[in-house]
């Protein structure tokens, strides 16, 4: 039962997956956005058979005071591609701060900005699958 996470940007998409029984999120890769939506939706499949992954959840970015950002569409319409070449069950995550978040964690690892760069998306992509597999621990356990 494993849960892949996605942040979709306009450039990277960050991708995370969680162990077998769905309780952790590690950063799997960051996909280079290519010029084909197709080809992205293509190499995210890839991962989904290759993982045998159950769900997806995907960020979806909000404003602080809860109304949708800019990039909601974007995104939406992205997961909607994406559904239509799959079976697997797709959901949206509130992904507010999780880059902020994730620029924060890899301060603390004193990483370059450089090096900051190539893994924040995909830091991103962990902390949204994490805090959606958190919530949904914490319904099953109610």
């Amino acid at each position: 039962m494993r849960i892949l996470g996605l942040d979709v940007g306009e450039k990277r998409i960050g991708v995370a997956i969680s162990d077998p029984l769905g309780w952790t999120a590690q950063g799997l890769t960051t996909i280079q956005r290519s010029n084909s939506e197709l080809e992205d939706i293509e190499t995210v499949l890839e991962i989904v058979k290759k993982y045998q992954v159950t769900s997806i959840v995907v960020g979806l970015p909000r404003n602080m005071n809860g109304t949708y950002g800019p990039q909601t569409e974007y995104i939406k319409n992205f997961a909607e591609k994406l559904a239509q070449k799959t079976q697997v069950k797709i959901d949206f995550w509130d992904e507010r701060l999780t880059t902020v978040a994730a620029e924060r964690a890899l301060l603390e690892a004193d990483l370059s900005r450089k090096r900051r760069k190539k893994v924040v998306d995909k830091v991103a992509a962990v902390v949204i699958l994490q805090n959606y597999l958190d919530c949904k621990s914490r319904i099953i356990q109610n």
